[in-house]
């Protein structure tokens, strides 16, 4: 950034801009959304930066990575209008959203633990035939309702087939996988609109097993958002060291 400091201590928006690979348009368009500071004027009206926006235009990109476009912008936001209190507010958040994710990774593993073969079918009950299980059955050996069962089926939790003779629902050996995925789930605190989109995609692994890799990715993606926070931090802090 030195050797593009003019004597008078000013940047132009293409100082800034090629730093970051960045065009002079996304600068002018970061500082009219408040991200940076309002940049001061020549006398021809071309605008005029310094090292502070340099800083500044540094903290919002390394915030970026961990807390998303929409928060990051929040707190570039909130600093530069001096509410810090609302500009730390939002980085909790953020944290607070990843130590969920987290919480929310480990009851899927844990639910995936319990659901081994040798215990995919209900608590009490026998491997399920293929003429499966039928909902009392079922819900006996989960500990649970009847009608629960049915308010997972609405939800898409779990899908029973109909006898053609008696029309009640039976429940093979991948329904009574997702009943036991949703009551485990479910025993964490977790909504139901939170727990169908995790039993979608074990069915579309055709099993357990082929989750692992997704789970390894799960915490991978967790573990660099963590780092990310950090780093947007460490950048956060030396821009407001050095506004003062």
């Amino acid at each position: 950034m030195g050797r593009n400091l003019q004597s008078n201590g000013q940047l132009r928006p293409i100082d800034l801009a090629r730093g970051h690979g960045l065009s002079t348009q996304a600068v002018r368009n970061y500082e009219e959304a408040g991200i940076l500071p309002a940049a001061d004027r020549t006398a021809h009206g071309y605008r005029t930066y310094t090292p502070l926006h340099a800083r500044a235009l540094a903290a919002f990109l390394a915030l970026v990575p961990g807390h998303g476009h929409p928060t990051a912008t929040a707190i570039m936001r909130a600093v530069n209008a001096g509410a810090l209190d609302e500009a730390f507010r939002c980085v909790d958040e953020s944290h607070a959203r990843l130590l969920e994710d987290r919480r929310t990774l480990q009851a899927v593993e844990r639910a995936l633990r319990d659901l081994t073969p040798a215990t995919a079918s209900a608590p009490g009950a026998t491997r399920p035939r293929a003429a499966g299980l039928f909902i009392g059955p079922l819900a006996r050996g989960l500990g649970i309702r009847p009608a629960t069962l049915r308010a997972w089926e609405r939800a898409g939790l779990v899908r029973p087939r109909r006898d053609p003779v008696t029309g009640y629902r039976v429940y093979d050996e991948a329904d009574v996988r997702d009943a036991r995925m949703a009551h485990q789930l479910r025993r964490g605190g977790y909504l139901l609109e939170q727990i169908a989109p995790l039993i979608t995609q074990v069915r579309a692994a055709g099993g357990l097993e082929p989750l692992e890799g997704a789970l390894g990715d799960w915490h991978r993606r967790l573990s660099a958002r963590g780092r990310a926070l950090l780093s947007g931090a460490a950048e956060l802090e030396a821009y407001l060291r050095e506004r003062g």
